[in-house]
This record gives C-alpha cells, structure tokens and sequence, in this order.
C-alpha cells in the first residue's frame, strides 16, 4: 500500500480504536512519515507542532473562550431572559422565543456553542419546564439554537477557518456570518412556534411575565447587550483587531460582572482563568498535533490525491457542493469544528479553488453544516450539555433533534443558493470577499 493509504487507514484506525483526536492526527501523521518519508524527519515533529500554534490570531480563541465563561458567570443570560420575557410576554411558544433570542445573543458574546448551551439551559430549562415544556424539546431546542454561536460573530470557529484558510479576511467573515446566523436562528424558531401551539404550551414563566417591566429589564440587560455592539463596533471603525477585540471582550466582561451585575468576584476570575486554560488547553493541542498530520500529508501528496479525487467525482459544481456538505455534515455529527477544519480543509481548499467557489461564502456554509452536526447525535456537544443539565437521556430527544436539523438545513439551502444572503454585509461594508 501506498505511504497515503497508511496514513489514513492509521487515522481511522486509531479513531475507531478510542484513541483522543489530537493523538490520532499526531500518531498518523507519524506512521505516514515513517512510511512514505525517512525516520530521520520525526525530528520535524516539534517544529510542526510550535509552528501549527505559534499563529498571532489564535490568541482571540482561548480569550473569547475566557469572555464565555465570564459572561456566564455574571449572570448575564438571567438578565437578558427576564428582558426578553417582558419584550415578549406571555404566549404560545413565548419561551421558545425567548431561547431562541438569548442564545443568538450569548453567542455575540463567546463565539462558543457548549458555553452558550450551559448558560441559556441552567437558566431557561426551569422555566420551560415549570411552563409545561417537555424537557426533551427544551434541551434540544436550546442546543439548536446555541449552534447559531459559530456563526454570529464572534465565532472561534470562523477565527480558525481564517488561519487554515489563506487570504481570508476574518472581519469579512465574520460580517458575512451575521445574516446567516439569524437566518439559522429564524428557521429553529417557526417549527418552535408551531409545535408549542400545536401542543398548547404556554409561555409563561410561573412568575407571571406580565410583571416584569420593559424598561427596568432593558436597563438590568443594557450592559449585555451592548457586549456585541462593542465587539463589532469596534472591528468595523478599524479601533481593533479581532485578536485585540477578544481582549476588549474579556475586560468589558470583567467589568459588567464586577461593578454592574456584582455576581463576579475577584476571587472568581482566577477560577475562570483556570477553566479557560483546560478548556483552550484541549482547542490548542488538537491545533498543534494536527499541524503533524498536516505536513505529513503535504509531504506526502495526500490531500492532493484526495482532492484530485473529489474533483474527478464530478464536473458540475452544484452536484460535488451537495457531497461536500453531506460529507461535512456526517464529520460534524462525529467531531468537533475544530477538528474537522484542520482534517478536511486541506482536501477542500483545491477543491474550492477549482470550481471557484467564494472563500467567504464556502467558509459560511461549512460553519452551517457543523452548527447542524453540534445538535445531532451520535457526537452532539451542545446537545450533551442541555442533556445534562436537564437530567435526561441523549436518545429522548432524536425526534425533536431531526425536526431542527430540517429546519437549520433549509436555512443552509438558502444560503446555497443565494450567497448574497452571506456576501451582502462584508461588501457594503467594503471587506475583501
């Protein structure tokens, strides 16, 4: 067999034997080196794992991730639950609505879809349930609706597409992910609607929303809401960049949850500081292991093969898109974003260049089809999150996870078929697409 053909058969291999995603791109990319090269080049081991992370923007990752937490924290998601509720009122579906609306929210804020998914189910998932709300329909909706956090900037996700990606402007990226995002948003929330109504679940919390006022919630969420207008203000007036906007994030947080909401404590933050580090600790091994995997197999030719491959499948462009997006929707149901950027952008990336497919608009797209995959089982990471938090059982909520799955698909079709949907925003606002 060819150094190629061990490769990846090393990579499932490992995979199918439990080995850690991180380990299996490193270990492959090994037993290719060892099969296709000399055993002289493991000695390029560590230089391609320092170069794989030694990448100025991945500074903004462990830093939003940090900006997540901190937000979480505060108290952050209560605040704009009870200003959504008075916005709201009480209705059929009125609290899928507000789900739906805080998530989009919270992932203007981390770029995260598990940080956002724990911090709208602890706080949502009471409420829905004490409303009649089965739980299995309320951790999955709020696991759909977090997914929307790798599209609506920022996005951790659409930071590294950025890197992997060469001469894509990450401001254009993520002004082109905020249509998308709500679109995405939009297409949970009607078959949301028309279930609760379907089912008669009412909308109020228990507490009686009609109690609650506008103006004294608007006032107690300013400070979160304002959270993305900063961000984003910010990264179109030129003031900074994305990585430098992650740092601004995170002190903007520390001063909401110190002085504004006084749910954080100095102490706290030191606490934060350590979660951040384990979780962006996880992100930056599988970033810096895959840059093994990486050079093993552009030294190899691999991803060429594979490409030349996929482009051999078919000659029309629309037919070989669908694959990709079949394709990438199975990775996202099995991995994390992060992994499947860094395994299959390689492949992807001279397929993109060969039908000439925008690489902002392509990069949207992909970032829609792993939102999917974090919500549908057998690998669901926000779904596992709002499972449990809810105390309840993955398989009880396939049924309910199907119906979103449909409805974010229709949101993707859209953004398929007219990219202007995502290439509007970045053009007027004058990025590079």
């Amino acid at each position: 067999m060819s150094p190629d053909v061990w490769m990846i058969l090393a990579f499932a291999g490992f995979l199918i034997a439990g080995v850690p995603v991180a380990f299996s791109l490193a270990l492959s990319g090994a037993v290719g080196i060892l099969a296709g090269l000399s055993p002289d080049m493991l000695a390029t081991l560590g230089t391609n794992t320092y170069n794989s992370i030694a990448k100025y923007p991945l500074i903004a990752i462990p830093l939003f991730i940090l900006t997540g937490l901190i937000f979480e924290r505060a108290g952050v998601a209560l605040r704009l639950v009870r200003f959504a509720q008075a916005l709201i009122g009480p209705r059929h579906g009125g609290l899928a609505l507000v789900a739906v609306m805080v998530c989009m929210i919270m992932g203007g804020m981390s770029g995260s879809g598990p940080a956002d998914a724990a911090a709208v189910a602890m706080v949502m998932l009471p409420s829905m349930t004490k409303a009649g709300y089965p739980k299995p329909f309320s951790a999955t909706l709020i696991a759909a609706s977090a997914s929307t956090a790798i599209l609506i900037p920022p996005s951790v996700a659409l930071i590294l597409y950025s890197i992997v990606v060469p001469g894509v402007d990450l401001r254009a990226l993520f002004a082109a992910g905020l249509f998308p995002g709500i679109l995405a948003g939009l297409a949970l929330l009607l078959p949301a609607l028309w279930v609760s109504k379907r089912y008669g679940w009412e909308g109020s919390p228990g507490e009686g929303t009609e109690r609650l006022s506008v103006r004294g919630t608007f006032k107690q969420a300013l400070p979160a809401l304002f959270a993305p207008v900063l961000i984003l203000g910010g990264l179109r007036s030129g003031l900074f960049t994305p990585t430098e906007a992650a740092v601004v994030a995170v002190a903007y947080g520390a001063v909401v949850g110190l002085f504004f909401t006084r749910e954080l404590a100095w102490r706290d933050l030191w606490e934060l500081f350590g979660e951040a580090a384990i979780i962006s600790g996880v992100v930056m091994l599988i970033i810096a292991l895959a840059g093994i995997f990486a050079w093993a197999g552009t030294m190899l030719g691999t991803f060429r093969h594979l490409a030349e491959w996929v482009i051999g499948l078919t000659d029309n462009g629309v037919l070989l898109l669908i694959l990709v997006m079949l394709a990438v929707l199975v990775a996202g149901m099995l991995l994390d974003a992060i992994s499947i950027y860094l395994i299959m952008m390689p492949i992807l990336i001279p397929v993109m260049q060969h039908f000439e497919w925008n690489p902002v608009w392509f990069g949207i797209l992909l970032a829609m089809n792993i939102a999917i995959g974090q919500f549908t089982p057998p690998v669901a990471v926000n779904l596992m999150v709002t499972t449990e938090v809810a105390k309840i059982r993955l398989e009880h909520t396939l049924g309910w996870a199907l119906l979103f799955v449909l409805a974010m698909a229709c949101a993707l079709a859209l953004v398929a078929v007219f990219p202007a949907i995502a290439l509007w925003l970045p053009t007027m606002l004058g990025y590079n697409v």
